[in-house]
């Protein structure tokens, strides 16, 4: 069982880290209140999505425009003109008449006559203000209408991006008295005249009808830490002014109202003009994209009465929110379908349509969210969606990152063995680990080191092992850097292919950049060496270009890919005519470089299985883009006081045929030497000499190995050698042998 256990933990890694991370950093963010914002924007847009709704004729707004200010020359708008509006609309008998203007102060004319209209009316509540900020102070009711407890608050909470969405059912004064919002007190009016009972249950909460108006708690919803004060809910609005009829207070004042529009109605009169400055913006005030609209405060308040009507008479649905517990579940929930979906999307196996759907399923997953929110918000609900949409998309996401870092250690792992390029054509390619071939032109680069073989012999294990891993891996970053493959590590030597398994146009360019730069680099490679205590080395590079059969080539347990041809052979020809830090290339690899390429010198040689004499071209640097060089050689051979005598056998390969040779060395350099021997030496041959020193011509212990340059000129039995390794025993004997310059 725990087996079992510990094999579905890691079966399910990615999940079991990305989602509780992605999860808990989104709760932070929430109680943090950073995505507040977003979430009551999102808010908006539920509502601006949601189906319009009808206008409501239960309520008649009569609006004070700046058109109106103009007729009347007067603002605001004298006692007696307000006297001469409420007597038009008693006479057709509203229900209830609900006076958003500030009257704590007379405005004469008519401020006998207003009082007298306030003593007789009991349907008409004036407003006051009770809350104050920072631009703004309590404003008193009227007094003769707060006698009469006719009077109700007209705050409206503004949220944090300066919105209306909550509104008051009631309010507390700076007194400590308790007040019912202007909208309510109208809304009581005409529930009364329904016979519809509206009060306060045992636990505070206010009804109307069966209709229980739960209030807001600070952080319910997208809200955190709000300030409620009072009795808040969220409003669900109808809509903007236009889902209520409305008439001017010049159509009042002239008796162009029809009775009908008043009889039976809540009257809303308030100031809708620019310059009055009661406008804010509401759910309802535009699109993210649009621009956004202001509301007056007289339809945000139509708004209010409207939804505390339709939740007591329609029954229209309230705002609700879920419970923190719920919503934190919810958003854990969804964090971990984004996880669970992005996670089984990595086992991408099965038909065409099969793919498609599964790495698209985030995508209807995400709609599936978006719809089930909207159709909660359609019942009643404000569910979370900001939060879910960032638990899908980030845990999708941090899986996604975790799978492309677990890819990249793979990859990181293969490519110790194989290069990135076959590395991401085996697991990126369908056909990719298919066993086959094609036949393609790829220029080849071959590099080994001069002597190592030697170097070995002498050189401890570890240290053998240091110098190599010195040497491959400044060579692999050179070879990374004009991208080239590099097919294998051949002991000491790098196969590097360029044309695979990606082709270029440039193949041969890159891989003779490549190779003035693997030399170059070389001297960083000895720096380092000298530092370890490590004897200096020297690489020698051929390089050729051709057709060759490109795949994978092996079983269906084990295989390889790689290059398969005569021009790989050659190239490996090639490679073994260099002496240290010499580059040798074919015509062929020449001419497709196409560019212009330093040639320091040309030999013709007749590998073995090749039928003609081939030309191969010595390269000391390339130009434009790469501007690469290799400095002169410098190498100046210098006569002997005393020849050196020595014995010799020549190479096959890597083995001596056994013969023994005489000779001595006439001229010494660093590097090279010239020998004398009556024994004819072909060109590239290589040597292994044993020095003798002294009148009974005792060998000197150390092996020290050579190859073969040219003939000199004017000497049958004089050759050119080039030394390609050198023992630390030898090397000192070399030195003091060596004349002054």
């Amino acid at each position: 069982m725990l087996a079992a256990f510990k094999q579905n933990l890691w079966r399910w890694r990615g999940v079991l880290i990305a989602v509780p991370s992605v999860a808990g950093v989104i709760m932070l963010l929430r109680l943090a209140g950073l995505l507040q914002i977003v979430e009551l924007a999102s808010l908006d847009q539920l509502f601006l999505l949601r189906p319009q709704e009808a206008v409501d004729s239960r309520i008649l707004i009569v609006t004070i425009d700046e058109a109106d200010i103009q007729k009347l020359q007067q603002y605001p708008i004298s006692d007696a003109t307000l006297v001469r509006v409420l007597n038009n609309l008693k006479r057709h008998t509203p229900t209830a008449i609900g006076l958003d203007i500030y009257r704590d102060l007379p405005m004469p004319p008519g401020n006998e006559a207003l009082l007298k209209i306030f003593n007789t009316t009991p349907n008409l509540i004036g407003v006051q203000k009770i809350g104050s900020t920072s631009d703004s102070s309590p404003v008193a009711p009227p007094p003769a209408l707060q006698q009469r407890d006719q009077v109700g608050a007209n705050d409206l909470p503004l949220d944090a991006d300066g919105r209306v969405r909550r509104g008051l059912l009631s309010a507390a004064t700076q007194a400590g008295d308790s007040v019912f919002s202007f909208g309510f007190k109208l809304a009581y009016q005409y529930l009364q005249r329904q016979g519809v009972d509206s009060n306060v249950t045992a636990d505070g909460r206010i009804y109307a009808g069966s209709a229980i108006f739960p209030p807001l708690e600070e952080n319910d919803g997208g809200y955190v830490r709000t300030g409620i004060g009072g009795y808040q809910f969220l409003i669900n609005y109808r809509g903007g002014i236009d889902r209520f009829q409305r008439v001017s207070i010049m159509d009042v004042l002239e008796n162009r109202v029809a009775p009908e529009l008043v009889r039976d109605r809540i009257v809303l009169i308030g100031n809708i003009a620019e310059s009055h400055k009661d406008l804010f913006y509401t759910s309802h005030s535009g699109r993210w994209m649009g621009t956004p609209e202001r509301i007056p405060g007289v339809a945000i308040h139509a708004n209010l009465i409207s939804h505390i009507l339709g939740a007591a008479l329609d029954q229209r649905r309230l705002i609700q929110t879920l419970p923190d517990w719920a919503e934190y579940l919810w958003i854990v929930a969804w964090t971990a379908i984004g996880g669970v979906l992005c996670w089984q999307q990595r086992l991408t196996s099965g038909s065409t349509k099969l793919l498609f759907l599964k790495r698209f399923r985030l995508v209807v997953a995400g709609g599936v969210l978006i719809l089930g929110v909207y159709g909660a918000f359609l019942l009643g609900w404000w569910i979370p969606l900001v939060p879910a949409l960032m638990g899908l998309a980030g845990a999708a996401f941090s899986v996604t990152g975790y799978l492309a870092h677990s890819a990249g250690e793979m990859r990181k792992t293969f490519g110790r063995y194989l290069t990135d390029e076959v590395v991401s054509n085996l697991l990126e390619t369908p056909s990719g680990l298919q066993l086959g071939g094609e036949r393609r032109k790829v220029t080849v680069l071959m590099s080994d080191l001069r002597g190592f073989s030697a170097v070995s012999e002498w050189l401890p294990p570890e240290k053998v092992v240091t110098l190599l891993n010195l040497y491959l891996g400044a060579m692999a970053e050179v070879v990374d850097d004009y991208k080239g493959t590099i097919n294998e590590f051949i002991g000491d030597g790098i196969f590097v292919m360029f044309g695979a398994p990606v082709s270029r146009e440039d193949d041969a360019q890159r891989a003779i950049a490549c190779a003035v730069a693997m030399q170059c680099a070389m001297a960083t490679v000895n720096e380092q060496n000298q530092q370890l205590g490590l004897p200096a080395i020297e690489m020698g590079i051929g390089i050729n270009t051709g057709e060759v059969v490109v795949g994978n080539v092996g079983s269906q347990k084990r295989a390889k890919y790689t290059l398969i041809g005569n021009h790989v052979n050659l190239a490996a020809r090639i490679e073994s005519y260099t002496v240290g830090g010499q580059i040798l290339i074919s015509e062929d690899t020449l001419k497709d470089a196409n560019c212009e390429v330093r040639i320091d010198g040309q030999i013709q040689v007749e590998p073995k299985g090749i039928r003609v004499p081939i030309t191969l071209y010595e390269v000391g640097g390339i130009g434009i883009p790469y501007n690469l060089a290799l400095p002169q050689a410098t190498d100046v051979l210098l006569p002997l006081e005393q020849s050196v005598s020595l014995e010799y056998t020549v190479l096959e390969g890597k083995h001596a045929v056994g013969t023994l040779f005489q000779g001595a060395l006439t001229r010494l350099s660093e590097s090279s030497a010239e020998l004398q021997t009556d024994h004819t030496l072909d060109l590239l041959t290589n040597l292994k000499l044993h020095l003798q020193t002294g009148r009974d011509r005792a060998p000197i212990a150390g092996d020290l190995y050579a190859k073969v340059l040219k003939k000199v000129a004017d000497r049958e039995d004089h050759f050119l050698i080039r030394f390609t390794s050198i023992p630390p025993e030898v090397a000192t004997v070399l030195a003091s042998l060596q004349p002054p310059a």
